[in-house]
Order: C-alpha cells, then sequence, then structure tokens
C-alpha cells in the first residue's frame, strides 16, 4: 500500500469533487437503507389492518376496507419509488464525481508519464522494451485508475452501506441480525479465494496476449520479408499455436469464473433461508413481525454485493499497488543527460515563439571542436570512440569514413548530445556542449539518423514536423532539394498522403529523402547526415548534394558514410579505424596516403 501514496497528491488536487462523491454516497445509501422500513411498515400495516377486518365480520362486512388499503399501499408504493429515484439519482452523480476523479487522475498520470518519457535519454530506451515501456503507461495506469474508481467508490459505498444497514437490523433484533449475518463472512473468504485465481489466471492471459500482439506485429513490419522468403505458412502456424495457447488459458479462467455466481447465489439462499427460519421463529414468540422478515430479507440482499466486492476490491487494491510500483520505479529514473538551463530563467526561453520555434537571437556559427573524446556505452561497456580529436570551422563541409563499427554514429550521437563524452570534451561555438541549451542546440542542428523514421502522418506532415507552421509551398522546396518531390507528386494525393507506419508505404529511398528534407526543413545551422544517402541512385545523390553545395554553403556540414561523394569539395575527411582517426585530410591529401581511404576510392572507382 506504500506504493499508492504517490496518488496522495491528485487527492489533494481533486479533494473538493472526492468530498462532495462522499457525500452523494452516502446519501444514495441513506435513501437506499430507508426503502425496507417502508417495506416493513407497508406489510405490518396490511397485516394488522387486515386482521383487524377479520376480527369485526370480515372484510366483506367493510366495504370501505379495499379503497382503505389500496390508498394505504399506494402510499408506500410511491414511497419507495421515491426513495429509489433520490437513491438512483445520487448514485449517479456519486459516479460523475469519483469515477470521473479516476478518469481525470489516470488522464493526469499518463500525461506525466509520457512527458517523463521524453526527458530519458537514448540509454534508457535501449534498456528497456518498447513492450514494457508501453504496459507501463497503458495496463499498470488502467490498474490504478481500477482502485481510484471502482475499487474507492466500492469501498466507500461499502462502508456506509454496513454502518446503515448493520444499525437498522441491530435496531430490530439482535438475535436475527447475528443469524443472517453469519454466512455472508463465507461468502466474502470464498469470494476472495475465487478472485484471486481468476486474477492469477488473467495475468497469465494478459501475457499471452502480449506475445500474441508481438508476434502480430512482428508479422505485419516484416511482411515483405515473410513474403519474400515464402513463410507465410511457417508463420501462419506460429501464430496459431500462440493463439492455441491463449485458447487454452481462457478456458482455464472460464471454469473458475463459473464458480463465481453460483457460490454468490448459494450463499445469499442459505442466509435467507436462515433469515426466513430463525425470522419465523421470532414472529411466534412475539419478538418480531413478518416485516421484519422481509425488511431482513431486502438487507441481506443489499449487503451481499458489498460482502462479495470485498474480496474484489482486495484484489484490485494489490494489482494497483504492484503496477504503481512499477510506475514509481518508472517516474524516479532520471536522465543522464539534462537540459542545464531548464530551470534557470532565460533569455531565450522567454522569447521562444508561440508556435514553438526557436527564439530568432540564438543561432549556431558551426564551430565545432572535438578533444580527447572518448566514449563507452553505460549500459554494454563497449568502447566505441578512443581519444578522438579534430575541428571544424564554420561553414566548412566534412566527411567522417570508416568500416561499420568503428565510432561514426556514435560521433553523430554526441554531436546532438543523445549521450555525453566518458572523456574529454566537445566545444561548439566555444562553449562545452554540456553548457548550451539543449532543446535550442538540437533545433539548431538538421539530423537525419541513419535508422531513418517517419510518422504515421501525411508526406508533408512529416516533412513540417520539425518547424510548426511551415508553408506548403516552403515544403515544397525542400523536398525538390532532397530530390523527393516528384516521387511525391506520384503518389495517390501527393503530399496529403498517408505515409503508414513506421512510412512503411515509401520505399527505403523515398523514407530517406523524406527525412532530409525534414532536416533541411528546420534551416538548420548544422547539417549532420548520417549515412542517409545509401539507397538513393547517382543523379539523386547528387541533387542532394548540389543543395549542400549551393543553397547550404555558409551551413557547417558533416556527413557520415561508407562511399566517397567526389561531387562534394569536402574541406577535412577524417577516416576511423578501431575507434580512434586513422587518418585525416582532404581527398587529395589521403589519397597520396595510401591508406584506407585510397583502397576505398580505387574499389569505387572500379565499379
Amino acid at each position: 500500500m506504500k506504493h499508492l501514496s504517490y496518488l496522495n497528491k491528485f487527492f489533494w488536487k481533486y479533494r473538493w469533487r472526492l468530498l462532495l462523491g462522499i457525500l452523494f454516497v452516502g446519501l444514495a445509501n441513506w435513501f437506499r437503507v430507508w426503502q425496507p422500513k417502508v417495506i416493513r411498515n407497508a406489510l405490518d400495516t396490511v397485516v394488522e389492518r387486515v386482521g383487524y377486518y377479520k376480527e369485526h365480520g370480515g372484510i366483506a362486512a367493510h366495504p370501505e376496507a379495499f379503497g382503505e388499503l389500496g390508498r394505504q399501499i399506494a402510499w408506500f408504493g410511491g414511497a419507495v419509488i421515491g426513495l429509489a429515484l433520490l437513491m438512483g439519482l445520487f448514485m449517479f452523480f456519486m459516479r460523475q464525481t469519483i469515477i470521473v476523479v479516476s478518469r481525470l487522475i489516470e488522464y493526469d498520470m499518463r500525461k506525466e508519464m509520457f512527458a517523463h518519457y521524453e526527458k530519458l535519454d537514448l540509454a534508457f530506451y535501449k534498456r528497456n522494451s518498447t513492450g514494457d515501456l508501453m504496459s507501463r503507461i497503458s495496463e499498470d495506469v488502467s490498474k490504478v485508475r481500477m482502485f481510484l474508481g471502482p475499487t474507492i467508490l466500492y469501498g466507500l459505498d461499502l462502508i456506509f452501506l454496513f454502518i446503515l444497514t448493520i444499525s437498522s437490523m441491530l435496531n430490530v433484533s439482535l438475535t436475527l441480525t447475528l443469524w443472517s449475518l453469519l454466512p455472508l463472512p463465507f461468502l466474502s473468504i470464498s469470494i476472495y479465494w475465487v478472485s484471486t485465481l481468476i486474477n492469477r489466471r488473467s495475468e497469465k492471459i494478459q501475457q499471452q496476449l502480449a506475445v500474441l500482439t508481438s508476434t502480430a506485429q512482428e508479422v505485419y513490419s516484416g511482411i515483405r520479408v515473410v513474403k519474400s522468403y515464402v513463410q507465410e505458412k511457417a508463420m501462419g502456424r506460429w501464430f496459431a499455436a500462440q493463439s492455441e495457447e491463449f485458447r487454452q488459458k481462457s478456458l482455464k479462467l472460464i471454469r473458475i469464473d463459473a464458480f463465481f455466481f453460483p457460490l454468490m447465489a448459494l450463499m445469499i439462499g442459505v442466509s435467507t433461508i436462515i433469515t426466513v427460519y430463525v425470522g419465523g421463529l421470532l414472529v411466534m414468540e412475539g419478538k418480531a413481525t413478518a416485516g421484519n422478515i422481509a425488511e431482513f430479507v431486502i438487507y441481506i440482499n443489499m449487503l451481499t454485493w458489498p460482502v462479495t466486492a470485498i474480496g474484489w476490491i482486495a484484489s484490485l487494491t494489490q494489482q494497483a499497488a504492484a503496477s504503481q510500483k512499477r510506475i514509481n520505479e518508472f517516474l524516479k529514473t532520471q536522465p543522464t543527460i539534462t537540459n542545464p538551463v531548464a530551470s534557470q530563467p532565460s533569455s531565450a526561453i522567454a522569447h521562444t515563439a508561440s508556435n514553438g520555434q526557436q527564439p530568432s537571437d540564438y543561432s549556431l556559427s558551426g564551430h565545432i571542436r572535438f578533444e580527447n573524446v572518448s566514449f563507452v556505452y553505460p549500459d554494454t561497456g563497449i568502447k566505441a570512440l578512443e581519444n578522438v580529436s579534430f575541428e571544424i570551422m564554420p561553414g566548412q563541409k566534412m566527411a567522417i569514413i570508416g568500416r561499420t563499427g568503428s565510432g561514426k554514429t556514435t560521433l553523430a550521437d554526441l554531436l546532438v548530445r543523445m549521450y555525453d563524452a566518458t572523456e574529454g570534451r566537445i566545444l561548439i561555438d566555444g562553449k562545452d556542449i554540456r553548457e548550451h541549451d539543449l532543446s535550442q542546440l538540437r533545433r539548431r542542428i538538421g539530423y537525419v539518423p541513419q535508422d531513418v523514421f517517419l510518422f504515421s502522418d501525411s508526406v508533408y506532415g512529416n516533412i513540417a514536423f520539425g518547424k510548426e507552421g511551415i508553408e506548403r509551398e516552403k515544403a515544397v522546396f525542400y523536398a525538390k532539394s532532397a530530390a523527393v518531390h516528384n516521387d511525391i507528386m506520384d503518389l495517390p494525393e501527393g503530399y496529403d498522403t498517408l505515409v503508414g507506419e513506421r512510412g512503411v508505404t515509401l520505399s527505403g529511398g523515398q523514407k530517406q529523402r523524406v527525412s532530409i528534407a525534414r532536416a533541411f526543413a528546420k534551416q538548420p545551422d548544422v547539417v549532420l547526415l548520417d549515412d542517409c544517402l545509401s539507397a538513393v541512385d547517382t543523379n539523386t545523390e547528387s541533387q542532394i548534394l548540389g543543395y549542400l553545395e549551393t543553397a547550404l554553403a555558409d551551413k557547417t556540414a558533416i556527413i557520415i558514410t561508407h562511399r566517397i561523394y567526389s561531387m562534394l569539395q569536402f574541406d577535412k575527411i577524417i577516416v576511423l579505424d578501431n575507434h580512434r582517426i586513422a587518418e585525416e585530410g582532404t581527398h587529395e591529401e589521403l589519397l597520396a596516403l595510401g591508406g584506407y581511404y585510397a583502397e576505398l576510392f580505387e574499389k569505387q572507382a572500379e565499379q
């Protein structure tokens, strides 16, 4: 339960709604408890009047009897209906307060968690699977909401109903109360036992459902591979096997669930029989009336659900505590990459435009300097860079070439500060990268990562992602600069075409070029392209590099690649090997060295 104390801040935030909800729960149960009393009075009145008429010549001798009894029964009936309407009204109000509060807190928690997800660094996402992250923000929050809504609501309902009902029963007869309530504790224990079994099997079903979902998602995402390797039947058999396991687990749950309502009906029946039997004995002794028996039978039926709900509430509370523990662990995780100006007043932040764009006075000249930078991945301990030093002046173009695993992408990640260097430092415009406003730094760098990602949005939406409010004409211009405009116009709806999940409806080269257009649209001060021209032909490549050579001539550009672009004059080329800079210089200088760069150039020239 200590984990659920995190929710106290939300209870305080919505305290007035909750207090109002508690009042409504109390009023609803007060009107509910009055109904059996009215029915008791109605039955006792009818029995008393009928007995009176029988003692004085029978009902036939009193023609006014039917009218009198009819009026009394109508009055009692109207009272019961009135009380039921008032009870229903306040039940509606209590759900509109407590259940609505649970939805509001669920909304707040999801927003808080999503905002925290966005703050966490890249290392966190490499440590945790997407399925686990999704589970925490969906399943775990939903289980906590069940505690905030139904559990609290029915818990309050149980408390009020118990107090009001049992006090009313005790006012009539202590003996009949004790005998009537005797089976209810056994009912609660039995329901708790059944609920525990149901919850255990439900968790197994949820786990299997997650496996089914992951299997389907993998097949859908990799449908091209599945079809190209003709593995449709194999994947179908795999999915069928997982589905069969899901079916078997579901059947086991249904068999246990089948005990729930029969068990409840049995205990209610036993309690009703005891009430009628003991109540009949008390009526014979003159210690109770027939109306009291009817009243107690109604009370027993009223108490059945709250007593049954004790086990259900306990189970939901346990699940919520376990889920909240997982949520708390996640929320306590702090990013290793922090913004040094996030908690400080900053003129750059203060003048941020309402459309979310960077302040006009924040820009980078593009002077980049690495000083003895080394980096080791924190989770794996793998060394990616060792004692790397180089300098790029504003407006220069630099290429980074090297074998797979030499550390090229790590350099890009360090430049946009996805990680911080383990040793050494990176200076941008003479200032340590860790002292820059992180959000503004990233806004001024146009980064196209090696793993191209497009959102399930229109082509225009993907190009405009990095700069809100960009005009359609501008998006078209940057698409032309990335040599993808003609491809877009061939799509069914042009720029309004939805690209599908992760851009699945586009080819690899189209996705690369749309992502390049997205980077150009930011109008960055520094352009960083990480092997993003691998899926384009020579002519397309020339158009993109031509834009870098002309329109972005005054911008610093870094191109990470396995290929040598002779059409673009680089001011500097560095060759990474074994996580170090093995060669550095211009194209002509590196050819003269006769090293890895020269070998690569010769191989490409032969192709």
